[in-house]
């Protein structure tokens, strides 16, 4: 039974990553409410979520204002940039809909491929902020690629994000869970299933291999035996 509640017991340890979230759902909220801040705010909370998904994680306050801090203009003019995108697309939806004109069914399939091409690189742009340095055209760019490479988990990300409030409307007696967890747990989710694809392109530590050891092993022996002569 002492095992059973050991520190680092598999209980304790979900334990403490549930408690982790909880945390970083209520920085994350608390951080989105001035709305302007919502692009550093995602941006930071995915930081710390692959490093937890990681097993790296150090203080979750100090972790996540750090980067808060540090990609704040980035995430702001990309946040900024996506409800322009939003706004134009939900316009146009909105001018199909009510605006009496019929329009070609192309013209409807363009506007549906671009609203998914848009998705598919919302689902990744934070977390390919927080976690890469570049400039925010090529963010989008990266992030939309990842989208598409990994379709079927952009799929599962897209409906990990529809399912939290659907789950909390039509189950509303749920509601403390989605307060406590209603950001982080479905972006805990996404942090699982991106993980593995940022590794992909993650620079990897150069490693020796055996013939460059014995390279350097017949180096050093041939230096040694230039000394002997010298000392002869």
């Amino acid at each position: 039974m002492g095992r059973f509640f050991d520190i680092d017991s598999p209980v304790m340890n979900f334990l403490n990553k549930l408690a982790d979230l909880i945390i970083l759902n209520f920085l994350t909220a608390v951080c989105c409410i001035p709305v302007i801040t919502v692009g550093a705010s995602m941006t930071a909370m995915h930081h710390v979520l692959l490093k937890m998904v990681r097993n790296e994680e150090g203080y979750i306050f100090r972790t996540f204002f750090k980067s808060f801090r540090q990609n704040f203009r980035q995430a702001t003019v990309i946040w900024l940039i996506m409800l322009a995108a939003f706004g134009i697309l939900l316009g146009d939806f909105m001018i199909f809909k009510y605006s009496g004109i019929h329009f070609p069914s192309w013209l409807r399939i363009v506007i549906l491929g671009v609203v998914l091409l848009v998705l598919f690189a919302v689902m990744h742009v934070f977390p390919v902020l927080a976690h890469f340095e570049n400039t925010i055209m090529n963010t989008y760019k990266n992030s939309l690629f990842m989208g598409i490479l990994t379709f079927p988990k952009t799929i599962l990300m897209m409906i990990c994000w529809v399912a939290a409030p659907l789950i909390i409307i039509f189950f509303p007696q749920i509601l403390p869970v989605g307060i406590m967890l209603g950001i982080s747990g479905p972006a805990f989710i996404c942090a699982l299933l991106y993980n593995n694809t940022f590794k992909r392109f993650e620079p990897q530590p150069e490693e020796i291999t055996a013939d460059e050891d014995w390279v350097v092993q017949v180096d050093e022996m041939e230096t040694e035996r230039q000394s002997e002569d010298e000392t002869e």
